[in-house]
This record gives C-alpha cells, sequence and structure tokens, in this order.
C-alpha cells in the first residue's frame, strides 16, 4: 500500500474503513463538516521519502489525511483515492482517510538514530489544514512533534485555520527553519466559488498570510493554478499579485492547470456542465498535452507584471 499506511482488517481478512464514529457532523461555523465522512486508518510510517524527480520542495513528506474537502475540482491529488478502492470524484470531497496515529508513529520515526533532521514538506497532497483538522488536530501534533526535535518544516495550504496554530509555529520558528505558504490562485469570488467551492475565501488567506508575516513566519504564496478564460485575465493576475506583496508575503510562483490523467476526466466533467464553450476550448487546448504550452507559463508571468524566476542549473 502506497504512502505508508494499511487498511484495518476485518476478521475475514478483507480490508474494511473503520472507526467511523461521526458521520455527519453538526455544522461547526464556517468549517462545517456535514455530510463527511471520516475514516480511520493505523500508519505503518507517516515520514514519506518523495520519489525521485518529484517536483515537492523536499525529500520528506508528511500527509495526515487523504481526500480534501476543500473539493478543488482541478485537485492533482484526485486519483490517489482510487489507490483505496474509492473514487476520484465526490469520494475524494467527502471520505477523509485519517490516519489516527499519525503523531505518536512521527514522535517515534523523530527519535530514530537514522533520521537525519531533514526538511519535511506537510501540504503536498491534501491540505494539512482542510476542516478534519478542526476536529482530528492532527496537524497541530505534528507540529508540536517537529517542533520538540527541531526539525525543519514547510506548510502549503487553503486555509486561514493554520494561524490558530501560531504559537506552535512561533515556537518551531525559534529553534528551525519554518515557512508556511498558502495556494491562492485567484481573488475572483466567481471562480473560487466554483472551482473550489469547499475551500475558505481566498481574501481570508491573504488574512492569514498577514498574521503570519506580522509574526516573523516566512510566508507566501503559490499562483495556481491559472485557468485559461477563468483566471488569466491581466487584472486577476495583477490583484492577486499586489494582495500577497501588501500582506507580507513572497510569490512563489505562477503556473497554468495541468491535466493528469484521472484529473483531468474529473475537471473536464466538471467543466462541460459548467460552460460547454469553455469546454470546448479546453479539449482543443489540452487535445495531445497535459500541461498548457511553455509559452503560455511565460504570457502569465507578463500579465501578472513580474519576472519569471530562472530555472535551476
Amino acid at each position: 500500500m502506497t504512502d505508508g499506511f494499511r487498511w484495518k482488517l476485518t476478521a475475514d481478512g478483507e480490508p474494511a474503513l473503520f472507526g467511523v464514529d461521526d458521520l455527519l457532523m453538526p455544522e461547526l461555523g464556517t468549517g462545517r463538516m456535514t455530510g463527511l465522512e471520516f475514516l480511520h486508518v493505523t500508519a505503518k510510517r507517516i515520514l514519506n521519502r518523495v520519489p525521485s524527480g518529484s517536483r515537492a520542495p523536499a525529500n520528506w513528506t508528511i500527509n495526515v489525511y487523504r481526500g480534501c474537502s476543500h473539493a478543488c475540482c482541478f485537485c492533482f491529488a484526485r486519483p490517489t483515492h482510487e489507490y483505496l478502492g474509492l473514487n476520484a470524484g465526490e469520494d475524494f470531497d467527502r471520505k477523509i482517510v485519517v490516519k489516527i496515529n499519525a503523531v505518536e508513529k512521527l514522535r517515534a520515526e523523530l527519535a530514530e538514530p537514522t533520521w537525519c533532521s531533514e526538511l519535511v514538506a506537510m501540504g503536498t497532497n491534501t491540505d494539512p489544514y482542510q476542516r478534519a483538522e478542526a476536529k482530528y488536530r492532527l496537524t497541530r501534533g505534528v507540529l508540536e512533534a517537529m517542533t520538540e526535535h527541531a526539525n525543519p518544516f514547510s506548510i502549503l495550504t487553503k486555509s486561514p485555520l493554520v494561524t490558530r496554530d501560531l504559537d506552535v509555529l512561533s515556537a518551531a520558528a525559534e529553534r528551525t527553519d519554518v515557512t508556511v505558504n498558502f495556494s491562492i490562485a485567484t481573488l475572483d469570488e466567481r471562480v473560487w466559488r466554483a472551482t473550489e467551492p469547499g475551500a475558505p475565501n481566498p481574501r481570508r488567506r491573504i488574512e492569514a498570510m498577514a498574521r503570519l508575516a506580522a509574526a516573523g513566519i516566512r510566508t507566501g504564496a503559490l499562483m495556481m493554478p491559472i485557468m485559461p478564460g477563468m483566471s488569466d485575465a491581466p487584472e486577476q493576475l495583477r490583484d492577486v499579485v499586489a494582495a500577497i506583496r501588501a500582506a507580507g508575503g513572497r510569490l512563489l510562483g505562477i503556473g497554468p492547470l495541468h491535466l493528469r490523467p484521472g484529473v483531468r476526466e474529473h475537471f473536464l466533467g466538471w467543466l462541460a456542465g459548467a460552460d460547454p464553450v469553455l469546454h470546448a476550448d479546453y479539449l482543443r487546448r489540452y487535445a495531445d498535452r497535459d500541461y498548457a504550452p511553455e509559452r503560455y507559463t511565460a504570457e502569465l508571468y507578463a500579465r501578472a507584471g513580474v519576472p519569471r524566476p530562472r530555472s535551476p542549473r
């Protein structure tokens, strides 16, 4: 089984989802959990080595949740739910796998003599501060363990819930390298509501970034994915850049939508119902490729009015 966890087995040896103690959670303010299922698993390991050639920002990752209640129609992680016998559509959005032993397992792994305190990235698969975190607080426990061991880490999130843990983040930043970045592709409310229906308002992410920056936490934002015809107008891009800078964050990069197998089918199926004309345009744009042309990425930087960073040699 991938990603260092296994299903608990039933008496007859068949895999089973277990520990679903609250199938329908009460609404809890803006982070309401109605309709979500939390599927408990035990992890064999919680520190996962990144495969060579990956674009991940570190050699090690931690993902305490699988699936994501943000329900972003373009999420690249959707196909990973199929490894579990679940589907990449509604199951990914609503059936959230929770590694309930993540914190205790991490403490044991950080104490291993062979561990060399390498940088660990969180949020490389699904969001560590999605709605489940308000209930389980596993990400906070992970941060506490990393702080105890002075282990460097980075976080990528779409949620202002990260500011709940500002006390732990500040303590960690006094002992090791800490970075908290946000995914903010647009501030356009129509686009946000249509494409990230379960994610917090991007303007709340900007506010959270400002709080972190004011507290001395290194922070910034990735502007990804930019979607042709939806979020790539110059004024849209420049609004995001200006907001990031005003909040004291760094622009980490701008990137267009990728439509890899699995994601492609889900996204284009959604778009066909949302905008048939734009759907036809995407069929042409992505007819023989998963990625947008290189010239389009360069054009996005020009539209945003920022220089494109040089590729490392």
